[in-house]
């Protein structure tokens, strides 16, 4: 049973301390318990953005049409005596926003970037309208809704109704502490760490197994409950439901205040609300500044973005980080400068280490197939350009097949069809005879076949570890799911998989090291790593030894070597004394089209694979020869 550290509390505990003595200390400096209220509702609503931005990198510009469905619904049932209780009104407008939060982000997180940035934008200015004419009977529309209700606590003689002050000011922090907790399980859980690797880099996650669009409708959502919460209880605050909650301003001002209060930190809402608050609140009240207080408002916020790039609480965050890690980043930058100098000796592999984690079962008839992968007339034609045309090979389970060609022969299409990374022109793959084409890299990945990339594609802000733990959770947990209450590291057969490949790549000394930090020979041993962490039946290496050094190469030819004997191995490569050491069959390319196919020993005889290819090479390395013999 796992431990609990103490100082895993901590900023729960600061935050407390926090929120107590808030009240206490900060109204003699203009911070009424009305302004403070306020910053909190904020906050809370600010939550679900930092969750969705910070964590997730989804920028979103339509939080208010969430903000507005959980206040108006909540409004609405308690004026309209239909709910009599605030707390269950309360409860009842946050599931309204999060439905809402599903049926949008189910469009939403299909487009990328400024394009997810649009539609967001799009529905919250389609939400503004619809509050204020189809549904203004029940909204109010530019009137509001007043006389909302205060939530009471107990009953009967003992009921104690919660009113403006320090009442409400401790039942909104209440509620943004509990939501500040859950925020920070949920950063931490397995969701969590995918969302991570999500706002680093969404393709690789995906090839990993992991389902992108539905971690990012999970976070989409949980930003559309928070705000609904803070909605329903901005009525009860104010007596009120203001009409400009669904307003596009509400969105701007909440991007605004995140942002300066630092992305990707959970305090940074609440002190950017607070911030904000007071400046709007105080610059009005400055003699001749009144009508200006929105151009110094804005002047502040530039100020603020561009002495603090990362938002208040975001850098000291950093630069406290920075301190804490100095020594041991400075060690591990010393240890990648000592093996790209070569003074540190390549490792053997390990050859006792056996991955724990059982592989993608077989079905049925297939547990015995001979044929791992078969391709069958494969195709991708580009206009004119045809990339492959009419490719077809058989890989044998259990062997290392190997696919070569020259330069723009199309190996590197012809591997991403394999994985289902790029659908065909026409043909289709079969895997263990079940037919692969059209599932997807991330159904074809859990059907068990990985794949690592030419150009290393690591999730470089996160550590070794975390990078390895990305990839096995695909296996532990499958496509999806939502255990936003566990801790990451909780998984006690993935960290046993996780141990196994840090054993197996030599990366245990490195496994708390960010993968920015490795060493380009590393880098490959962990992009290979990665990809045999999902426990693959058939593993794809695109040019495994790209960049690497002799010894570093013999080293990875190892690793090919071993991992061969639990997995069926294909790989592009252009070091034709490596494919020779390695592959039990060739399949070899030119022009797109299939020039020879078959044992190693065969594909080396071939006139027409010397002819096209090996003889090219040796002819390539005649003429350097001469050149060097040429007199002067």
């Amino acid at each position: 049973m796992r431990r609990l550290d103490p100082r895993s509390f901590l900023p729960e505990l600061a935050l407390l301390a926090v929120l107590a003595a808030a009240p206490l200390l900060l109204p003699p400096l203009g911070f009424s318990h009305d302004l403070l209220s306020r910053a909190l509702n904020w906050a809370l609503f600010g939550l679900g953005l930092d969750i969705l931005f910070g964590l997730a990198g989804l920028l979103s510009f339509g939080q208010a049409a969430f903000y507005g469905m959980g206040g108006f619904v909540a409004a609405y049932l308690l004026v309209s005596g239909t709910i009599q209780s605030v707390w269950l009104a309360l409860l009842v407008g946050t599931a309204a926003a999060g439905v809402l939060g599903l049926a949008v982000g189910w469009l939403a997180v299909r487009r990328i970037g400024i394009y997810f940035a649009m539609i967001t934008l799009a529905f919250g200015q389609m939400a503004y309208f619809i509050e204020n004419s189809p549904l203004s009977d029940y909204t109010g529309g530019e009137n509001g809704i007043a006389g909302v209700p205060v939530p009471v606590l107990g009953f009967g003689a003992y009921a104690v109704r919660i009113t403006a002050g320090l009442p409400m000011y401790a039942l909104l922090a209440a509620a943004f502490f509990l939501g500040f907790v859950l925020a920070r399980r949920i950063a931490r859980s397995p969701v969590g760490l995918i969302l991570k690797a999500v706002k680093e880099n969404t393709g690789r996650v995906a090839m990993l197994g992991h389902d992108v669009p539905a971690y990012k409708l999970a976070a989409f959502t949980v930003a559309a409950l928070y705000a609904g919460l803070a909605g329903a209880m901005l009525g009860p605050f104010q007596s009120y439901m203001p009409p400009d909650a669904f307003a596009l301003e509400t969105s701007g001002q909440l991007v605004v205040q995140t942002i300066v209060g630092g992305v990707g930190t959970l305090v940074g809402p609440l002190v950017g609300a607070a911030l904000w608050l007071w400046l709007r609140d105080n610059l009005q009240l400055i003699p001749g500044f009144g009508p200006l207080w929105k151009l110094v408002l804005g002047l502040a916020f530039i100020g603020l973005v561009m002495g603090l790039r990362r938002g208040i609480c975001g850098e000291i965050l950093h630069r406290w980080r920075i301190r804490r890690d100095a020594a041991r980043l400075s060690a591990a930058q010393a240890r990648t400068e000592a093996i790209e100098a070569g003074a540190v000796a390549v490792p053997a592999v390990a050859e006792d280490v056996a991955l724990p984690m059982p592989r993608p079962a077989i079905d049925g008839r297939d547990a015995e197939a001979e044929i791992a992968i078969e391709a069958r007339g494969l195709a991708r034609h580009y206009g004119g350009l045809k990339a492959v045309d009419g490719v077809s090979f058989l890989v044998r389970r259990g062997s290392i097949h190997a696919v070569i060609g020259p330069n723009g022969a199309g190996k590197s299409t012809l591997f991403k069809m394999l994985s289902d990374e790029v659908a065909p022109s026409a043909g289709e793959v079969l895997l263990f005879g079940q037919r692969l084409t059209g599932a997807g890299v991330t159904r074809a990945a859990q059907r068990g076949v990985a794949k690592s990339n030419q150009l290393n594609q690591l999730f470089l802000g996160l550590t070794v570890r975390e990078n390895l733990r990305v990839a096995a959770l695909a296996r532990a947990r499958g496509r999806f799911r939502l255990d936003l209450l566990l801790p990451g590291a909780g998984r006690p057969e993935v960290e046993a998989q996780i141990a196994a490949m840090l054993r197996l790549l030599d990366l245990s000394e490195r496994a708390e090291t960010p993968a920015s930090v490795l060493a380009y020979g590393e880098k490959r041993r962990l992009e290979i790593g990665m990809a045999l962490a999902t426990s693959p039946n058939v593993l794809l290496l695109d040019e495994p030894l790209a960049g690497m050094s002799p010894s570093e190469r013999v080293a990875t030819c190892a690793l090919i070597r071993r991992i061969g004997r639990s997995c069926t191995v294909v790989l592009v490569e252009h070091d034709l004394d490596a494919v020779f050491g390695l592959a039990q069959r060739i399949t070899v390319l030119s022009e797109g089209r299939l020039l020879a196919d078959g044992p190693s020993e065969a594909v080396r005889r071939d006139p027409a694979v010397q002819k096209a290819y090996l003889g090219a090479v040796q002819d390539d390395a005649a003429h350097a020869g001469e050149a060097v013999h040429e007199p002067a």
